[in-house]
């Protein structure tokens, strides 16, 4: 009996785990079903169909106009004319004008400084006197040719048959020799007293001062370098693909119309402006940077032949250059910002597709791009960069109303059809 009872017991506890096992399994079965008949019963939401929204883009009206081209360039300011004053006499410096230092203003003919003269009213009085002695013996040469001429015909000769000798002609060819050396002498003194005076050539500043009061100078001694002020030129370097866009007279022809020139520079923080005029072009090809030069001329850079309070202008400035060139006719003008890649342009059509279009690019500069090419009626201009530009596809435009494509989706579709 009592073999009987463990054995029942050991039944009793192998049965107990086994039923605590099954029972959880069975709860998440009938859950998991539960879920699944729920989904199954559970009424679908409706699908809204998928909204696909075309590029929004920014648009310019192409149009054509004839459009003023610019040159820029830069350069330094030089003075039209740069000379060395060269001393023509020998002998001391006895005067010097109180202007006369670097930066002085001469205007012309105005004296800047005087050589001893004193040996040079001799040399006047000495070929005066020359001359005056010249004259003297020509007068009796006259005389002593009438009586010889007189003598001559009391012998009832005529004076065709008298030799010259007889006659004193060579005597008195030789007074009116000596009359024409002794003015020559005159002329000669004359000029090197007036050379003792240094004078202004032109309106000028002194550049260099090489020379001062109590100095002995011989004849060839530079004294001072002066340069002109009446005008100043600006040598522009001019790039080849520019030459064509500007007004260059020939060289054998001289240019009727100015170019005008805007001068300006930045000084303190200010700009300086001034106006010029392109007055020659050099015709030639520079060899290393395969530019060309023109020329501009500024008038009174210094402001000292006119009342003008202008900002001078001076020698060595470095300067920017603007310069007006051709006008050329019924070209569209594009914005670099739209242009993409070196040629291509994107286009809108009156139907908002999308166009894309290589152009002929006449010139372009750091602002615009401009071409000669023809454009559809209708068609502008996209200015809006774009990922992922495809020929013909729509595009919306900005403030105009949009008219938004709307696609069904392949779900709705089939359900769709299922029920039908």
């Amino acid at each position: 009996m009592s073999s009987t009872a463990e054995n029942n017991n050991k039944k009793n506890r192998r049965m107990i785990p086994l039923r605590y096992v099954l029972t959880p399994i069975a709860i998440i079965l009938l859950a998991i079903v539960g879920l699944i008949v729920f989904a199954a019963l559970a009424p679908k939401p409706a699908k809204k169909p998928a909204i696909i929204k075309a590029p929004l883009v920014e648009v310019q009206a192409i149009e054509r106009q004839d459009v003023g081209f610019i040159i820029a360039s830069q350069g330094s300011v030089l003075p039209r004319t740069q000379t060395n004053l060269v001393s023509e006499v020998s002998g001391q410096i006895t005067a010097v004008n109180e202007k006369f230092n670097v930066g002085g203003y001469f205007k012309k003919g105005e004296e800047l400084l005087t050589i001893d003269d004193i040996s040079y009213q001799v040399a006047l009085l000495q070929a005066q006197s020359r001359l005056d002695a010249a004259k003297s013996v020509l007068i009796e040469e006259q005389a002593r040719k009438d009586q010889a001429e007189d003598e001559w015909m009391l012998s009832g000769k005529t004076l065709s048959e008298a030799p010259i000798l007889a006659l004193r002609l060579p005597q008195l060819q030789k007074a009116q020799a000596d009359i024409k050396a002794a003015k020559a002498d005159v002329t000669d003194a004359e000029v090197k007293l007036t050379r003792t005076k240094i004078i202004a050539p032109y309106d000028a500043i002194v550049k260099e001062k090489q020379v001062d009061i109590g100095q002995y100078v011989t004849t060839g001694a530079v004294l001072a370098k002066t340069f002109a002020v009446d005008y100043a030129e600006v040598r522009l370097p001019i790039k080849q693909r520019d030459v064509d866009f500007l007004n260059l007279p020939k060289i054998n022809q001289k240019q009727n119309k100015l170019s005008k020139v805007d001068i300006h520079y930045q000084l303190s923080g200010v700009e300086h402006t001034w106006a010029a005029n392109l007055t020659r072009y050099e015709g030639e090809v520079d060899s290393r940077s395969r530019v060309h030069y023109v020329i501009a001329q500024v008038d009174d850079p210094y402001s000292v032949l006119s009342s003008s309070e202008h900002q001078e202008l001076r020698m060595g400035t470095f300067v920017n250059a603007n310069i007006s060139g051709k006008v050329v006719n019924d070209i569209v003008t594009i914005p670099r910002d739209a242009l993409r890649g070196a040629n291509k342009i994107y286009l809108v059509d009156s139907e908002n597709r999308l166009h894309i279009q290589e152009i002929t690019v006449l010139r372009n500069d750091a602002d615009y791009v401009y071409s000669h090419d023809q454009f559809s009626a209708g068609f502008r201009l996209v200015m809006t960069q774009m990922e992922a530009p495809v020929e013909g596809m729509a595009l919306r435009i900005v403030g105009e109303q949009e008219e938004t494509p709307v696609t069904e989706s392949l779900d709705d579709t089939a359900n769709a059809q299922g029920e039908e």
